[in-house]
């Protein structure tokens, strides 16, 4: 699928607001060290006088003035850290401030040596994948389940060592992403966690600038078999396929809970597959044992996931229904 005008335009916007926000953010910082910090106003206000001075410099001819003005500036922009550090700040505090490092808030990149042509920022995708894909369920439920409100006090005995070992992993997998490829499967019985961890590595994910693509395995296959058996849909199917493939992270919820037949089986496998040859991560849950995946499954399937992937068994009570008796 392809974003319509107005979907484009809306995320622009979105762009364009954050600049403004950031930018006023700045303005306020700027405003508050004047106030606080007399000299660095002082400061600041030379470096105008500065640019002048060498420019007239240039027109009379004197060829170092670009270096002359280049290690002044130097020397003002020491003299301006030192005095943020002085006085309690980083010396970082007045700097542009982004929400994207990468693409400064523009949504795309420029290449220096191409500076005709521009390519979509991780930051861009991430926002065409929650227009283009209804994401907006994994955004909600990551708000309140992640990281910081995991608990361990609904698992006992070798549930909470299991959901222990699982967390260990999670944190390795998002620490590691960068530099090491990873896949993880996680099952067991209904309510453990599965879901929930899959939601704290995909805020993590999100939070560094990565693109995330959630679905529940009902959902992925409903929308494949849609474009498939649809000709008018062709490019909508391609570009479907191009970014599931490409995705840096997709997680399939709830494994199982599909109608399979051979077309399921047919388009797992070639997810995986072409996911694992572009070297991409995966996670996937499921209430279904090994056996009943084994089982359900193609022996290739079963294959690849138990040699590619990271196995992490989940068991206890189911935590759902727990947390209900505890609010009654």
């Amino acid at each position: 699928m392809a974003l319509t005008n107005q979907q484009f335009v809306s995320i622009m916007r979105d762009y364009e607001l954050v600049q403004n926000r950031n930018r006023r953010h700045l303005e306020e910082r700027e405003n508050e060290i004047y106030e606080n910090i007399p000299e660095y106003r002082k400061l600041a206000e030379s470096t105008g006088a500065l640019a002048k001075a060498c420019a007239k410099n240039l027109l009379d001819g004197e060829e170092q003035a670009i270096v002359v003005l280049k290690n002044k500036l130097a020397d003002l922009s020491r003299q301006k850290k030192a005095l943020l550090k002085q006085h309690g700040y980083s010396e970082s505090y007045l700097e542009p401030i982004y929400n994207c490092t990468l693409c400064r808030d523009t949504g795309y990149l420029y290449q220096t040596e191409k500076p005709d042509v521009r390519e979509k920022c991780r930051c861009f995708r991430q926002k065409e994948i929650a227009l283009l894909y209804e994401q907006s369920n994994i955004q909600k439920t990551i708000e309140k389940e992640n990281f910081s409100t995991l608990s361990f006090e609904y698992y006992e005995g070798e549930d909470r060592k299991r959901f222990q070992e699982a967390v260990r992993i999670c944190l390795d997998f998002v620490q590691n992403f960068e530099q090491d490829y990873q896949n993880l499967f996680f099952y067991g019985t209904v309510g453990t966690g599965k879901s929930f961890l899959s939601g704290c590595i995909a805020r993590e994910l999100l939070q560094s600038g990565h693109s995330v693509i959630y679905f529940s395995s009902a959902g992925l296959f409903d929308t494949l078999a849609r474009y498939t058996f649809d000709a008018t849909a062709k490019e909508a199917l391609y570009n479907f396929y191009k970014d599931l493939y490409n995705c840096d992270l997709v997680i399939i919820d709830d494994l199982g809970t599909e109608v399979t037949n051979s077309f399921v089986t047919s388009q797992l496998f070639g997810c995986l597959n072409e996911r694992y040859l572009r070297r991409k991560a995966t996670i996937i849950s499921t209430n279904l044992s090994l056996e009943e995946l084994r089982d359900r499954y193609s022996d290739r399937i079963f294959s690849r996931i138990t040699s590619n992937f990271t196995i992490c068994k989940l068991s206890g009570p189911d935590i759902r229904i727990y947390k209900k008796r505890m609010h009654k």
